[in-house]
């Protein structure tokens, strides 16, 4: 009787163990796609510009100068992996939300810049956001999802706009935005990507400290753009 009961549980184990590995499994093949997308942007990057020597016309010049343009200012960069690590450390649904949120209202941003309309204080907020999403990394800070979502749009608007009013001459405006929205994703998942490293007692320090720095770096933005 004992072994039949056995024998009838088996396959609800074997189930059960599947899934157990499948969990185990997953987690390593996101990462294995957040790294794999992570190299090839920098890739990109860094990619001697003399590859591209060949290329003529604002289109392709448009879309290439959108993307090298976050990574042309330290204060971008920052602000922009910061909200992958802040993503990272609240975890779902804020891993993906936040990242999501800041490009799309920074392409409004962009829209803004491109259509000529004046922002003030352009410089302040970007340094301002350096320091508030650095500080939110480097406290851990749980805020409710809401909130911490109109955070991140209203510092992407400053960043957006900041990208938007340096297009280059005769760049194509559509190509552009998209360029510069492309590698802002790029550098969340950037962020995220490092922010996998919470998980452990030792990552967590880790970010804490990496947040600290980038918010002294915005207080050093900030300390530039009022002098």
């Amino acid at each position: 009787m004992k072994d039949r009961h056995r024998a009838e549980r088996m396959p609800d184990l074997e189930r059960y163990t599947a899934r157990d590995d499948h969990a185990r499994v997953y987690p390593a093949s996101v990462s294995t796609l957040w790294m794999a997308a992570v190299a090839a942007f920098w890739a990109t990057i860094i990619f001697p510009s003399s590859a591209w020597a060949h290329v003529k016309g604002g289109e392709v010049a448009g879309f290439l100068s959108g993307m090298a343009h976050p990574v042309s200012g330290l204060d971008h960069v920052l602000a922009m992996i910061a909200v992958g690590l802040w993503g990272a450390q609240l975890g779902p649904p804020a891993i993906w939300l936040l990242p999501v949120t800041f490009p799309m209202v920074m392409a409004f941003g962009g829209f803004l810049g491109l259509m000529g309309v004046k922002l003030p204080a352009t410089e302040i907020g970007i340094a301002l956001s350096a320091i508030a999403l650095g500080l939110a990394v480097f406290k851990e800070a749980k805020l409710k999802l809401p909130v911490a979502a109109g955070l991140v749009a209203f510092f992407a608007v400053f960043h957006g706009h900041a990208h938007g009013v340096e297009l280059p001459p005769g760049g194509n405006g559509l190509l552009y935005s998209m360029g510069f929205v492309v590698t802002t994703g790029l550098l969340h998942a950037t962020g995220i990507t490092i922010g996998l490293l919470h998980k452990w007692p030792a990552g967590r320090t880790a970010l804490r400290v990496a947040g600290a720095c980038v918010a002294l770096a915005g207080v050093y933005f900030l300390w530039s753009a009022l002098t």
